[in-house]
């Protein structure tokens, strides 16, 4: 199954737009996990684990994992998910951009190292930069637009021949390089009025949506800015709130209770008016 059916066959299974980030932090972590070898991977598994059924994705976000040399534990999470959650794909947040050959070592990293089903980029280096990831067909691509933090309208808000550079990027992905009906697009909860534009722009292409949560974006707004008329089109991502939900030994326990929660907020306003 390739990752847009995955994730079409989550988001209906499931009843779920909810996507959990995995950006573990050990410094956040319960004392009973810390100092343990392989911390990381079981703080993640356990999240992993307690919340799958809610979900339709997960995002580990390949930083929190590289810094603390921990990229053999990111590999066994993924395995973990594949194995123990057949039908949950997995995004490896890593947001790569970079020339062509380098762009090929890149896909290699995500898709054959890593075994990641979807993979974040940047589209700042045109379509050549895009392309390797492309060649994997059954792969998720998805490209930033129009990102959450508020220092994204330095560029993204740039008028390039009477639209919006994210705008521009919108257009671009939708009718020129999806010709696999493989991509997504990056658009912050943030900003609902540009979900509601590039949802526009792009019918029904899947939009990755961080900045709920910690961040503070807005559930219903964002629901009914993105959603699709089935009510599904949005990969919703909430790390940080549910990640830390609790602090003792019980803290996947809490984090179910947070996901559960956040996901029936969600469902709220999928078919509502």
């Amino acid at each position: 199954m390739n990752f847009t059916d995955a994730l079409n066959s989550a988001w209906r299974e499931r009843n779920s737009l909810l996507c959990v980030g995995l950006d573990p932090d050990p410094e956040r972590f319960p004392a009973h996990l810390k100092g343990k070898a392989d911390a990381i991977f079981h703080f993640c598994a356990a999240i992993v684990d307690a919340t799958a059924d809610l979900v339709c994705c997960f995002k580990p976000q390949i930083a929190y994992f590289a810094a603390r040399r921990a990229e053999d534990q990111l590999e066994a999470l993924i395995d973990h998910i594949h194995r123990q959650h057949p039908a949950t794909p997995v995004i490896l947040d890593a947001k790569r951009g970079d020339i062509g050959s380098t762009a090929e070592q890149y896909a290699i990293e995500a898709f054959e190292r890593f075994r990641a089903d979807a993979v974040t980029i940047n589209p700042y280096m045109g379509h050549d930069s895009v392309a390797p990831y492309l060649a994997y067909r059954d792969k998720g691509i998805i490209i930033l637009c129009r990102t959450s933090n508020p220092g994204g309208s330095d560029l993204q808000f740039l008028d390039v021949g009477g639209e919006r550079l994210y705008e521009r990027v919108a257009r671009l992905v939708s009718t020129v390089w999806d010709t696999n009906g493989q991509c997504a697009l990056v658009v912050g909860a943030t900003f609902p009025g540009e979900i509601a534009r590039v949802r526009t722009m792009t019918g029904d292409m899947p939009l990755l949506v961080p900045g709920i949560g910690a961040q503070g974006g807005d559930i219903e707004a964002t629901v009914r800015a993105g959603r699709t008329a089935s009510g599904c089109g949005l990969i919703i991502n909430s790390s940080r709130a549910i990640l830390y939900a609790g602090g003792g030994e019980e803290y996947a326990e809490a984090a179910r209770r947070v996901a559960e929660s956040t996901r029936d907020a969600i469902n709220c306003y999928r078919h509502s008016g």
